[in-house]
């Protein structure tokens, strides 16, 4: 069993950067992939970006691409997410997720959430 909780969201202006954490506990966490997920206001929760359980892979949304960078610590149980360049779109939840089978999913394992709100 994995225990996720996220820190590190806020109020932003566009153009702004924020970094997410995701604190895991439990054993099995250098195991298992990784991922980021949103859900902003009225619209369904999305997929942001995935690391595998090495960090060697890593994906992201097209809308994410250049602007945002997953990484992993291992020995911390650590997740982040380096968010640059904001956007109003990324306003949302963002939860972080771990999967103990491959980026693809399915995670079982999720955090409270934590709120972004990027003002223009």
């Amino acid at each position: 069993q994995v225990q996720l909780v996220e820190s590190g969201g806020g109020l932003v202006q566009a153009g702004g950067s924020l970094r997410l954490s995701c604190a895991a506990s439990g054993r099995t966490f250098s195991s298992i992939a990784m991922g980021w997920f949103r859900q902003a206001p009225g619209k369904e929760r999305e997929s942001v970006a995935h690391i595998s359980w090495s960090g060697g892979s890593t994906s992201y949304v097209e809308s994410v691409k250049g602007r945002f960078t997953i990484s992993r610590d291992n020995a911390k149980k650590m997740v982040y997410l380096q968010m640059n360049s904001l956007r109003v779109e990324d306003t949302g939840v963002y939860y972080c997720a771990g999967s103990p089978m491959t980026v693809a999913g399915p995670y079982d394992y999720w955090g409270q959430g934590t709120q972004v709100t990027v003002s223009s």
